[in-house]
């Protein structure tokens, strides 16, 4: 297998690096850290622009066609620059999740808009008892004469907000057909009786919980057929923890640099930190961890299309190790810079910060591990 890039693959990375070099600047960081909305809508429009929106659409609704690696090679320049735009929450989960179940009108309808920037979305799925389980979804769409009845709570909704829509699960409960299927449902983010909270996220950007008090939502608000939307869920999960795990690299790349830097400048004793071949040793360890990491990144991006249980082994086994590696560098870079790794001077905590939200998003190290060998004592058995 050729693991090298495309002549356009290499293209797209210099491009998106060069731009946010020049764009995410510390002065950026700390003013999106201040601001409510947490991200710049004029940068929004450059993503556009830049057909950064369009990357994983398909062509025959405005995208350009792209796949989980071409989003991996964006998501590792945004981890470089922290970038605080919700392009998580509207092309790689929500648009995603239009593309695999929305009928044609409804793609017709909102992926031209997602591309062009003129519509933003959010995915609202993770709810309090699930701990982190897919599967268990609480909220309940009741069929009514005239739509639907949605009522139930979610948490830790990416860049909610935002969204001019958000698309919200919950168990289908209707008069004919069967029940308990998971149904994904499009709803305008100023509904009636739809209450959200938003909060900042650790390490830049912002998440939400939204209360459904009896939500009522015309019969068109369901997306596709109604079939059970698990299986989509899942799969579109999975391809977004491959993305999250190429923007910890970006991460952990940066605090790397950064890290190196720094020991060649300090001085110790009349000498520089990277003198000290104990220091050599560390900064050693911390470059096998980033090249461990951006391999096993690149492993779950390849696998996203594969059959379920090879598919999700990948990204659970991307997820967890990924987590261990942003842990290793994330303290060891704080604790080679000293007492000037936890200031505001510096921005090796913001970038901490990240990695930790990182590994507890979707899921933490320790219930990937569970699920990896859960998913192969399932495909033993089968």
């Amino acid at each position: 297998m050729d693991l090298n890039l495309s002549d356009e693959q290499r293209l797209l990375r210099e491009s998106a690096e060069r731009f946010v070099a020049e764009s995410y600047d510390a002065n950026h960081r700390r003013k999106m850290a201040n601001d409510p909305l947490g991200y710049s809508p004029a940068v929004w429009k450059q993503f556009a622009e830049l057909g950064w929106l369009a990357l994983p659409i398909a062509e025959e609704f405005g995208g350009l066609g792209g796949g989980a690696v071409e989003t991996g090679i964006l998501m590792e320049a945004f981890g470089r620059g922290l970038v605080s735009e919700p392009y998580v929450a509207t092309v790689v989960l929500a648009a995603a999740l239009i593309g695999a179940c929305g009928s044609t009108a409804q793609k017709q309808a909102r992926l031209p808009r997602v591309a062009d920037g003129s519509l933003k979305l959010a995915f609202a799925h993770s709810e309090r008892a699930a701990r982190f389980d897919l599967s268990k979804v609480a909220t309940i769409a009741n069929k009514a004469a005239q739509g639907w009845r949605v009522a139930g709570s979610k948490i830790a909704v990416l860049d909610g907000h935002a969204a001019d829509e958000i698309i919200v699960s919950a168990h289908i409960h209707e008069h004919q057909g069967p029940s308990g299927r998971i149904g994904l449902f499009l709803m305008p983010a100023r509904t009636p009786s739809l209450a959200i909270s938003d909060y900042p996220r650790l390490g830049g950007g912002q998440a939400c919980n939204i209360e459904l008090s009896d939500v009522h939502l015309p019969e068109d608000a369901l997306l596709g057929d109604g079939r059970d939307a698990l299986p989509a869920i899942e799969a579109v999960v999975d391809r977004a923890m491959a993305a999250l795990g190429a923007e910890a690299v970006g991460i952990m790349q940066t605090l790397l640099d950064t890290t190196l830097e720094y020991t060649k400048i300090r001085k110790q004793f009349g000498r520089p930190l990277s003198a000290n071949q104990v220091i050599r040793h560390r900064l050693a360890d911390m470059a096998m961890q980033v090249d461990e990491a951006r391999s096993i990144a690149l492993r779950a991006a390849l696998k996203v299309d594969a059959e379920p249980i090879e598919r999700a082994r990948a990204a659970s086994g991307a997820k967890a190790k990924i987590g261990k590696c942003a842990r290793f560098i994330g303290e060891q870079s704080i604790q080679l810079h000293g007492g000037m790794g936890v200031t505001e001077e510096l921005e090796v905590g913001a970038y901490f910060k990240r990695l930790v939200a990182f590994d507890t998003l979707f899921g933490g190290s320790a219930h990937h591990y569970r699920r990896y060998a859960e998913l192969g004592r399932t495909a033993i058995s089968a």
